[in-house]
C-alpha cells in the first residue's frame, strides 16, 4: 500500500495532470452510457462511430506522451517514434489475423488471407505464437522496446544527439516502412493486415467490444501518465531533465547519461508500442503506412502544440490537433496541411510553451492579481 501510495503521490500533487484524469473519468463512464443505454436515433445517443474516433484520439494521446517524456524531459527529438507505434500494431494485428481461422476469403485454417493469395505453403515461423493473447500482448512490449534498447545503445555510447540523432531515428523509421511494404516480408505488404474477426473471443465490430476497448485505452493513457509523471519527478527524473538542459556537465559530475537517456527511450517506446495495440482494433487495419516519416512529425506537432516538457500538454494537443484533422479533412480536405503547418508555425512563435503555457500563463495572472488584491486590502485594514 505504501509503494501504491508513493506511486500515485506525484500525480495527486498534479493539479492539471489530476484535473485531466478526471476529464477522462467522467468521458469513460459517459459515453458508454450514451452508446450502448440511450437508443439510436435519441439526440444523446453517442455513435459507435464516435465511440472509435474518440478512442484513437486516445491513442494518438498516449503517442504524444511518450515523446515528450523523452523529447519534454530529456530533450531527445525523436522523428521515428511512428516506428514503434506500428510494430506494436503489427504485433496485436498479427494475433487478430490468427483468430480469422477458416473464416477467411480462402477458408484455411492456418494461413491468413494474403499468405494463401502468395502461394505461401506453411506459417512462418515468426508468426506462431501469435494465436495466443498473452504471447502477442508479451510481443507488444518487447518488440519496441527490443528496437528501442538496441538502437539507443548504439546512438547513446556513441553520444550522437542534436539534430544527428533526429536524422537517424527519421531513417530508421522510413527503413522500416520500406520494408514492410515487401510482400516477401510476410506483414501483407502495402495492403497490411486487415479484415479482423475476434478478439478474446468477442466480435471485434461489435458494440460492447468497441466500448471496452475504448476503456482500456482511457486506463492505459492515465496508467502511463501516472508513471510517466512518478518518473519525471523522482531523483531519475531530475537526473533526466540536467541532461536535457546540460548533458556535458551532467556527465562530468559523474552520471551515466546514457543509460538514463536509454532507460527513458525504452520506456517510451513501450507506451508507443502499447498505444499501437490498442489503435488497430479500433480502425480495423495496420499498413506500412503507418511508419511514415510525415506521422512520426506530425507527433512532434502535437507535443509542441500541446506543451512541451508537462505531460498533460502533451496529451492535450494530441486531442486538438487530431480533432482539428478529423474536421478539417471533412470539411477542406484540400487545406487541411496548411492549416496543420499554420498552427505549427503559430505555436512556435507566439505560444512557445504550447496551450499548456497558455493556460498556465493565466492562471498566475488570475493568481498574481488575487494576491495583489489581498495584499492592497490588508494594507487598508491595517492602515
Amino acid at each position: 500500500m505504501e509503494y501504491l501510495k508513493a506511486f500515485l503521490r506525484p500525480t495527486i500533487r498534479d493539479v492539471a495532470g489530476r484535473r485531466m484524469i478526471m476529464i477522462l473519468a467522467v468521458v469513460a463512464i459517459v459515453v458508454p452510457i450514451l452508446n450502448l443505454a440511450v437508443p439510436q436515433g435519441h439526440f444523446l445517443h453517442v455513435s459507435t462511430f464516435t465511440v472509435t474516433l474518440l478512442g484513437k484520439y486516445i491513442c494518438y494521446a498516449m503517442l504524444a506522451l511518450a515523446l515528450d517524456l523523452v523529447w519534454g524531459y530529456v530533450g531527445i527529438l525523436s522523428l521515428g517514434h511512428g516506428a514503434f507505434f506500428a510494430l506494436g500494431g503489427y504485433a496485436m494485428g498479427m494475433y487478430l489475423m490468427r483468430q480469422i481461422g477458416d473464416r477467411g476469403v480462402y477458408g484455411n485454417p492456418d494461413l491468413p488471407d494474403f499468405m494463401v493469395f502468395l502461394n505461401w505453403q506453411e506459417l512462418p515461423w515468426y508468426w506462431h505464437g501469435f494465436d495466443q493473447f498473452w504471447f502477442a500482448m508479451l510481443m507488444v512490449i518487447l518488440i519496441p522496446a527490443t528496437l528501442a534498447f538496441v538502437f539507443g545503445f548504439l546512438a547513446f555510447r556513441s553520444r550522437v544527439s542534436g539534430v544527428y540523432l533526429s536524422i537517424i531515428t527519421q531513417a530508421l523509421v522510413y527503413s522500416l516502412m520500406l520494408a514492410f511494404f515487401l510482400n516477401d516480408l510476410g506483414f501483407g505488404g502495402n495492403n497490411g493486415l486487415t479484415d479482423f474477426k475476434d478478439i478474446l473471443g468477442f466480435n471485434i465490430q461489435a458494440d460492447g467490444t468497441r466500448v471496452v476497448i475504448f476503456l482500456a485505452s482511457i486506463f492505459f493513457l492515465v496508467l502511463f501518465y501516472a508513471i510517466c509523471r512518478f518518473v519525471v519527478v523522482s531523483k531519475a527524473g531530475r537526473v533526466l531533465v540536467s541532461i536535457r538542459d546540460a548533458e556535458p556537465k551532467t556527465r562530468f559530475i559523474g552520471y551515466r547519461v546514457e543509460n538514463y537517456k536509454l532507460f527513458a527511450f525504452v520506456l517510451s517506446a513501450i507506451i508507443a508500442g502499447v498505444a499501437g495495440a490498442l489503435y488497430v482494433p479500433q480502425v480495423g487495419i495496420i499498413n506500412p503506412g503507418e511508419f511514415s516519416p510525415i506521422n512520426s512529425i506530425e507527433i512532434v506537432i502535437w507535443v509542441a502544440l500541446g506543451g512541451r516538457g508537462t505531460l498533460y500538454g502533451a496529451v492535450l494537443g494530441a486531442l486538438i490537433v487530431n480533432y482539428a484533422k478529423t474536421w478539417f479533412t471533412g470539411a477542406f480536405p484540400e487545406v487541411w496541411l496548411f492549416a496543420l503547418g499554420a498552427l505549427f508555425v503559430i505555436s512556435t512563435l507566439f505560444f512557445p510553451k504550447g496551450v499548456a503555457g497558455i493556460f498556465g500563463g493565466k492562471a498566475l495572472d488570475a493568481f498574481n492579481r488575487a494576491a495583489d488584491k489581498y495584499r492592497k486590502r490588508s494594507g487598508e485594514a491595517n492602515s
